[in-house]
């Protein structure tokens, strides 16, 4: 062992030493170490909700999506989705029609995006886990049904299925008269078959329906806005994107989930470093408690350093003792942070210990997933910090 760590710990940790140096570097250790466990727990909380985003997202989008270059619509059978379905990463595929609408019921109106999905979707886009009231089936027979939202089924004043009759309202593209204004739209009164859980803004925006009724409801007889993919387990999603951009030319736009969503997820990625970054200015002010200790003991180990210096001991060597005595402080209270922030984060990620304080959320605890990748970069941090708060410290109390 070096000499000057020897040094080090026999400041700190010799049963001979006590007093109120020892007393003051006890509590940097302590101060040191919470922002430390605190970061580990923030950025798994951050982490916790990132997945239960992502996995929000992939309840009601798929894998990969296909739009046309110009325009909104086109025809179905201008992809030739047997080729398609054919590739090996290619699990299964939905043609799907979005239209805006106007929704009402019981005098309660409300605009809506109605999605029109085939018998299909339902193997592209599982909503299966997400559904909380009825079916997640569109139509039964020749019965058409819809699906919405939780937030949307509350904004039209649907309480039960039982007396849950939406008027659906679509602008007809043939002709449009101002004089007669209701003749501009198609309506269709259809029942709500179910009602999903999702995020507010899912919820209270898209409501399903079959293919066929939007198509006749908006007159795009077969014609669809997206062919909805979903790609193999064991596939790498942007693999399956070339392969089946190479299938349908250039005029078609092939895009993975995170692709659609680019911003939402650059987003969240700036908000976790954010939370980093003010987390680590918060270790860093806590850090100057370590300051006050080396101070205090530079000051207390005058006769100390005197002594070392009269047995030929240089000051580079004296210097990195008191360095070393920071250093161990951080590391004690850094090791003691990390411990006790991994153990608190995987204790809510496994046993869920702190619940949300509702019912309508998709989860009951806070959602918590704890990355060795944000140990590291914690770790990798402070040990930065600890290191040149203690070389500055003591370089500025120990001169020649």
């Amino acid at each position: 062992m070096n000499l000057s760590h020897l040094f080090a710990r026999r400041y700190l940790f010799s049963a001979g030493s006590r007093s109120v140096v020892n007393l003051i570097s006890g509590l940097s250790v302590v101060a040191v170490a919470v922002p430390v466990a605190a970061m580990i727990v923030l950025l798994s909380i951050f982490n916790g909700f990132e997945v239960l985003a992502r996995s929000m997202c992939s309840a009601f989008d798929a894998d990969l999506t296909v739009t046309p270059r110009e325009g909104v619509v086109f025809a179905a059978a201008d992809i030739d989705a047997t080729t398609i379905k054919q590739l090996s990463g290619v699990d299964a595929l939905s043609f799907v029609l979005e239209q805006s609408v106007l929704l009402e019921h019981n005098g309660q109106q409300a605009t809506a995006t109605l999605r029109g999905v085939d018998d299909s979707y339902k193997y592209v886009v599982p909503l299966g886990d997400a559904l909380s009231v009825g079916s997640s089936r569109v139509h039964v027979g020749d019965l058409e049904r819809l699906v919405m939202g939780q937030t949307m089924a509350w904004q039209l004043g649907v309480r039960t299925l039982a007396d849950a009759d939406i008027a659906t309202y679509a602008v007809r593209r043939e002709s449009f008269s101002s004089l007669l204004p209701f003749d501009n739209y198609t309506r269709r009164v259809v029942p709500v078959g179910g009602v999903y859980t999702l995020d507010l803004a899912t919820e209270r925006t898209y409501v399903l329906a079959s293919l066929r009724l939007v198509q006749e409801l908006c007159g795009y007889s077969g014609r669809v806005s997206a062919l909805l993919l979903r790609v193999a387990s064991d596939a790498d999603p942007e693999i399956v994107r070339r392969e089946v951009a190479a299938v349908l030319g250039d005029g078609f736009r092939v895009r993975t989930r995170y692709e659609l969503k680019a911003s939402f997820y650059r987003i969240m990625t700036y908000e976790k470093w954010g939370i980093f970054f003010i987390s680590l200015l918060v270790l860093v002010v806590a850090s100057f408690s370590v300051v006050g200790a080396l101070s205090m003991l530079v000051v207390d180990k005058r006769r100390d350093i005197a002594t070392l210096r009269a047995l030929g001991a240089d000051w580079p060597f004296v210097r990195s003792v008191f360095r070393n005595e920071g250093l161990l402080i951080c590391a004690l209270g850094g090791g003691i942070g990390v411990v006790l922030g991994v153990i608190l984060s995987l204790s809510q990620q496994y046993f869920g210990i702190i619940e949300l304080p509702t019912e309508t959320f998709l989860t009951k605890s806070y959602p918590v997933e704890f990355r060795l990748s944000d140990l590291l970069a914690v770790a990798v941090a402070f040990s930065g910090v600890a290191f040149i708060f203690s070389d500055i410290t003591v370089r500025s109390m120990i001169k020649r």
